[in-house]
């Protein structure tokens, strides 16, 4: 399991000829008309601010897992991916092979539902800073005497905001309805908490634990549902290792949970602009998103020149 940690990282890509769409906190999205060019960044955010420096190899991990839990998947719900090999991209695109290459994807054009879903089967983060001041969790009760990393049977559907900077919102699933429509809303609620199960076994017989994740959605043309931009990585997911769970404490984790309590013992108001990572803690943040995709998938950590055909995964 190898990758080029001295490899400086991609934090910004440069297409001439291209129509930039959006700029994400981590990915750059290019509009192809009826399709759109996803390409995922070295660029790590932070209690919802990018920070100026980024994480070696990064976007390969992530577009890899992803498309690894897309075809897993499939048969639950799908997705918007075309192609993710630049051989297989229309020709304007293949100059660009060195930040494409392992990184990107072609994706179908969709209307974004503008919330994110969260599903949460353990009780971590802000969901325990939650429980504690209020008993409940996003303004759902829970029992008393709950431990922080208790599993939630089941587990608990709380969508949020979708906010370009800033923070993110929790909000109810009334909320969320009028904002997406009811049937839309009803829809997403219900696939959300079957594709984090299945998600959850598969991490289970990894030896990990997903304690909770954050799935986007959007509606293609032909009305249809549609599992779109990443899916149970270390950006959108937390991960443990369930050797030596154990509730009552803070959990050791794959996801970029290191970094959080790095800046977490600085002097750091959470506002932009956001410090510097010291070299140390970017090699141990590519290490831990690695070792993720590792155990995860059983393949070795991908490189941007090293992907799978997916053919079998092109979107029905």
């Amino acid at each position: 399991m190898t990758l080029d940690h001295l490899t400086a990282p991609l934090v910004e890509t440069r297409l001439p000829g291209l129509t930039l769409w959006r700029r994400g906190k981590v990915r750059d999205v290019y509009d192809l008309g009826d399709r759109l060019l996803v390409v995922a960044t070295d660029r790590l955010s932070a209690f919802d601010v990018v920070l100026p420096t980024g994480i070696p190899g990064k976007g390969v991990i992530l577009t890899q897992l992803s498309l690894f839990w897309f075809r897993l998947l499939g048969t639950v719900v799908p997705h918007h991916v075309l192609a993710a090999e630049v051989d297989e991209y229309p020709a304007e695109l293949r100059p660009f092979r060195d930040q494409l290459e392992g990184r990107s994807m072609l994706v179908v054009k969709t209307e974004p539902l503008p919330v994110e879903c969260v599903v949460r089967g353990y009780l971590a983060g802000s969901g325990w800073k939650d429980y504690r001041a209020t008993g409940a969790v996003c303004g759902i009760p829970l029992p008393p005497g709950l431990r922080e990393a208790d599993r939630l049977e089941p587990p608990l559907f709380t969508p949020a905001t979708k906010a370009e900077s800033g923070h993110d919102e929790n909000i109810p699933f009334a909320e969320m309805a009028r904002r997406v429509g009811t049937q839309a809303a009803a829809e997403a609620r219900d696939k959300s908490p079957a594709i984090y199960a299945r998600a959850r076994a598969h991490a289970e017989s990894r030896g990990i634990i997903l304690a909770d994740t954050k799935l986007e959605f959007g509606v293609a043309d032909d009305g249809r549902l549609v599992l779109g931009d990443e899916a149970f990585t270390p950006d959108s997911s937390r991960f443990w290792p369930a050797a030596g769970y154990a509730p009552g404490r803070p959990q050791p984790s794959f996801d970029k949970q290191y970094v959080r309590d790095y800046l977490e013992g600085l002097r750091w108001d959470k506002r932009p602009p956001a410090p510097p990572l010291p070299p140390d803690i970017v090699l141990k943040t590519s290490e831990k998103y690695g070792e993720a995709f590792h155990r995860l998938t059983g393949s070795p950590l991908p490189s941007a020149s090293a992907q799978e055909s997916f053919g079998e995964f092109l979107v029905a």
